[in-house]
């Protein structure tokens, strides 16, 4: 019974000691998580999303999929074997796992959706706003993006149906209106705020404000792409940090020696424990690839 507690007292204090960990980016994982360092982008179904992905050419080929099931499959079967000795355990781990490589491909496809989303309205943005210090006037604005080629779907026929309600109405409000809805970004509301208070007011001298802008958009943008990279040094740390607690259990074998490791593992209450930390950490690894994944391309 000695064993059993100190056993699970080791991988008690190897998970207390996971999650108390001064590091910086373990404890940002935290804070972000609840604090939300990104606004939500639109969303979009992920079919359309998945085809875009492709169209990027950013989609895993048959054999990177094959790759990464392989990989995974064998990462869950030494863990679990390594914990249990149970070639049973062991496949029911594998066919788990197996089955979560498709949500996996859901999160990483919107990842690379968001960042192109994101890209594509920094690019409205910027150039409408270019657009307009020549024309001074928001829908030839909006038509000189719109032909200018710098675009692509969906925000391409998204500008397309502003000029169309536009002209329609005979206005930009309800243009505006359905642009801010669609994409729910700070750089977007501004912009359009900026330009409706311009079109209120009458013609006059805007190109310092818009200058001002611009600016605003380029500090916003370089934020962005400074914390995407910090976010994929913290995905590798999170990762690294993940499968060492995993491995804690041979240090707890190597203390106990293997034949005291079988004989306690028989015990209900040391399995069922063990089932729970390996379910846990799983867990967390898997909320972890959640929000690395779906917190990018916004401000």
């Amino acid at each position: 019974m000695i064993e059993t507690i100190i056993a699970l007292a080791l991988l008690g204090f190897g998970i207390l000691f996971y999650f108390k960990k001064g590091d910086s980016s373990m404890h940002d994982f935290v804070v972000e998580q609840s604090s939300g360092l990104y606004g939500k982008y639109a969303p979009y179904s992920f079919a359309e999303i998945r085809k875009k992905v492709k169209e990027m050419g950013q989609e895993y080929t048959v054999k990177e999929y094959f790759i990464q099931i392989t990989i995974f499959a064998g990462l869950a079967f030494g863990i679990s074997y390594l914990y249990f000795y149970n070639m049973t355990v062991s496949a029911i781990y594998v066919v788990v796992i197996i089955a979560i490589v498709p949500y996996l491909t859901y999160l990483r496809c919107k990842r690379v959706y968001s960042e192109f989303l994101f890209e594509q309205i920094q690019v409205y943005t910027t150039n409408t706003i270019m657009e307009f210090q020549t024309t001074q006037n928001f829908v030839k604005a909006l038509e000189g993006v719109y032909t200018s080629g710098v675009l692509d779907n969906p925000v391409l026929d998204d500008v397309k149906h502003m000029i169309e309600l536009a002209y329609k109405n005979g206005d930009i409000n309800e243009s505006i209106e359905f642009m801010n809805s669609k994409y729910d970004y700070h750089m977007v509301r501004n912009m359009h705020q900026l330009f409706l208070q311009i079109t209120r007011e009458g013609a006059q001298d805007s190109t310092e404000v818009l200058e001002n802008m611009l600016l605003d958009i380029d500090v916003l943008v370089e934020g962005v792409y400074r914390d995407r990279i910090d976010r994929q040094n913290f995905h590798k740390q999170f990762v690294q940090y993940g499968l060492l607690l995993y491995a804690m259990v041979a240090l707890v074998q190597y203390l106990l020696g293997i034949d005291n490791y079988l004989e306690i593992l028989k015990e209900p209450v040391v399995s069922v424990a063990l089932h729970g930390i390996v379910l846990f950490n799983s867990y967390f690894l898997l909320n972890g690839e959640k929000y690395y994944n779906e917190n990018v391309g916004a401000e």
